[in-house]
């Protein structure tokens, strides 16, 4: 026994008024956002031949900031300018291996960061946590593209998340 295709429920002339109407709202709604939504960086016009803003400078932290949600990786309280991290070599595991951080008064690198992806415990700092800024960032003074509005969840428990 032969099983025919699926047959469309609409008729052609109703698929191709409602794919004339789904262009429109594309159309439309690409239009609305240029108007709607404002840009976060560059020019206005983004084919403009407009000089780059100065790179913001590093933010050089004298205690450590407080982490805005649990589990968020630590921020880079210095430069990190010409540090290395390749294969090879990691200039981060100078100051925070844990055997150096009591000759520099650096954070030692958190336990996970020696487990594999199993949680088995390894001697050295595990391959997938190897490249520090891929989690970690360093603190610049650039202005923030967007208001935060975070509040803390114990701030909101106690009534003043504002």
């Amino acid at each position: 026994m032969r099983h025919s295709p699926p047959r469309s429920t609409l008729s052609r002339g109703a698929a191709v008024a409602l794919a004339l109407c789904a262009a429109i709202l594309v159309a439309g709604a690409g239009a609305l956002a240029q108007d709607v939504i404002p840009r976060l960086t560059g020019p206005a016009d983004p084919m403009a031949n407009t000089p780059a803003a100065p790179i913001a400078g590093t933010v050089t932290f004298d205690t450590r900031p407080m982490r805005a949600y649990p589990e968020q990786p630590p921020v880079i309280p210095h430069s990190i300018e010409g540090y290395q991290v390749s294969l090879a070599t990691n200039r981060c595991l100078e100051c925070h291996r844990r055997e150096y951080t009591h000759l520099v008064g650096a954070p030692m690198i958190s336990f996970t960061h020696f487990m594999d992806r199993d949680g088995q415990m390894l001697a050295d700092v595990a391959p997938r946590r190897y490249n520090c800024t891929a989690c970690h960032v360093e603190q610049t003074g650039a202005p923030p593209l967007v208001e935060n509005i975070y509040r803390d969840m114990l701030l909101l428990r106690r009534g003043n998340g504002g």
